[in-house]
């Protein structure tokens, strides 16, 4: 049961261990889980070695330096909201910042400029990225949206965002990744929500 949460309601999306075995089953590894009741439970994550580590190339920005852009950048983990925020904001752009949709909204429409960019998480607790999205273009139509997310395609299946209009960036993403699909998505000739 990928949904499954001991947290209280509205306080996660219990996608935690879900996104865990999606990583590592991608990478070609394993999960052992040992559990005694009343002690606790303990995961062992193992992954293959890497035969040839090669060197790796110093990163860097491929934002755009002069990015003037207004994006609202909507994410409930407070780790990954802080660092796309940084990111953008050394590459020049106005983050508006919310860790729920609810909140995106107010802060959208207390906002006087324009939204050039919604940048939305598609599982959250209360609304998620799609019914986000589609409430923000209904005030705000030309706004663009770029969902991300984690979680393996069938949860973005069943929270309604894999259309083929839709733009969409999976999680973890590099730098570069995140550059070219903001771009992609500011220049698209067209903005379906989901």
């Amino acid at each position: 049961e990928p949904f499954f949460t001991t947290k209280e309601a509205g306080k996660g999306t219990g996608l935690g261990l879900a996104t865990v075995y999606g990583i590592v089953q991608q990478n070609n590894g394993a999960i052992e889980v040992q559990s005694r009741v009343g002690h606790g439970t303990t995961f062992y994550i193992y992954l293959p070695r890497a035969t040839d580590m090669g060197k790796t190339a110093p990163m860097k920005s491929a934002l755009p330096a002069s990015g003037s852009e207004t994006i609202l950048l909507v994410e409930d983990d407070d780790r990954v909201r802080a660092l796309v925020s940084n990111m953008l904001r050394k590459n020049g752009y106005t983050v508006l910042l919310a860790s729920a949709g609810d909140q995106a909204l107010e802060i959208a429409a207390r906002h006087r400029g324009r939204i050039h960019l919604l940048l939305t998480d598609v599982v959250m607790p209360g609304l998620n990225g799609r019914i986000l999205s589609e409430r923000l273009t209904v005030t705000r139509p030309d706004t663009r949206v770029l969902y991300m997310s984690g979680y393996s395609d069938d949860a973005i299946l069943r929270h309604g965002v894999r259309k083929a209009a839709a733009h969409f960036i999976q999680k973890p993403f590099s730098i570069d990744a995140l550059a070219h699909k903001i771009k992609e998505t500011l220049s698209a000739p067209g903005n379906a929500p989901a």
